[in-house]
């Protein structure tokens, strides 16, 4: 997965990425040139990168998926970290939120039953 950041962005993405969300940081080989950080979340990873030509993607999004007590407390660190939750109830069998990257990128997080 790969979500894009503005100019200058990347380490904003790196605090929200790790430090609100709790992905695990790993290292991204210098070779790949320009800004970027790479995180793991289980056996997936997200990578994100700086864009010149940045548009935030409002609609295509990486999703995620927790325990529910784990999505509980995510939604309560995304809220104090002043991100939006937006509590979605259209998927049968589980619970799900929105909220957005500093960036403007749209995220999915969401525990089945």
């Amino acid at each position: 997965m790969q979500v894009l950041a503005p100019l200058g962005g990347v380490e904003e993405a790196r605090r929200f990425y790790a430090d609100v969300i709790g992905l695990e940081e790993i290292e991204r080989p210098a070779t790949m040139g320009g800004a970027g950080a790479w995180f793991r979340t289980g056996s997936q990873q997200l990578h994100v990168a700086e864009h010149a030509e940045f548009t935030p993607a409002a609609k295509a999004h990486p999703a995620f998926e927790l325990g529910g007590p784990d999505l509980d407390a995510l939604a309560e660190r995304l809220d104090a970290a002043g991100a939006a939750v937006q509590w979605d109830e259209r998927l049968p069998g589980s619970r799900r939120f929105f909220s957005y990257d500093p960036a403007g990128n749209r995220l999915e997080f969401l525990a089945r039953a």
